[in-house]
């Protein structure tokens, strides 16, 4: 019987290199990152919360994503504090999501009206990098940018998870109860792959590099579909 949260890690890995090694993502592991980049990922990060959060929180009963629905990893209230710090009290009147945001949110909504399970995808994609990863993210941004203490960077926070790593554990156990259907699992690691991609999208935007990128992302979303239609 396959368990989704070993599968998913499994067959996310060659994806989640692939979006360490973009331009954006690797200068910024290196602590170059400028203030300009930062503020566009977090207003392009809002927009990507408010679809996921938006679509988990009317699917909530939905018994696929039950089991992964957690508040407390909800991003959009912290965002909306991280953009009143880089944009000023009238943000709302200043952010517009890019292009591979857009994408990027109209995928979110097509799966929820389609075939909601697949938002599981999209869900492991950003929070379990939000609790893992992100955090490392926070330190190099906090002295890349040199903020004032608290400041700018309210995204990382998640108050009301103590021990990250427990909490981890019990996302896991939760994608373990998604289902052990084959042929869904592999419909949602291809999903989850296609999320890196859109994130990747996103990140090459930052860095100048977006004119293949969703060429790229198209391209290697059929693969993972084929892929996962061989192991089914």
């Amino acid at each position: 019987m396959m368990a989704l949260a070993q599968e998913l890690k499994t067959g996310t890995k060659r994806s989640h290199t692939a979006a360490e090694n973009t331009k954006f993502v690797g200068s910024f592991l290196r602590g170059v990152v400028s203030e300009q980049n930062y503020r566009t990922l977090i207003k392009d990060f809002y927009f990507v919360y408010s679809a996921l959060e938006e679509e988990m929180e009317r699917l909530a009963d939905d018994d696929f994503l039950k089991p992964i629905y957690f508040k407390e990893l909800n991003r959009l209230n912290f965002l909306k504090w991280d953009l009143r710090y880089y944009y000023g009290p009238n943000w709302m009147m200043e952010v517009k999501p890019s292009e591979a945001c857009i994408q990027y949110t109209e995928r979110i909504h097509e799966v929820a009206d389609k075939d909601p399970y697949l938002l599981v995808g999209h869900h492991y994609t950003r929070y379990l990098g939000d609790l893992s990863g992100g955090q490392i993210l926070r330190n190099i941004a906090e002295k890349a940018l040199d903020l004032p203490k608290g400041e700018g960077l309210h995204f990382y926070d998640f108050p009301k998870i103590e021990d990250k790593k427990a909490f981890k554990t019990k996302y896991r156990e939760g994608l373990d109860k998604v289902t052990t259907d084959t042929s869904k699992i592999n419909d949602i690691i291809a999903e989850a792959n296609y999320a890196f991609r859109l994130n990747m999208y996103m990140f090459d935007e930052l860095s100048g590099d977006s004119k293949d990128a969703w060429n790229s992302a198209a391209k290697v979303f059929l693969q993972t579909l084929v892929g996962a239609f061989k192991k089914g």
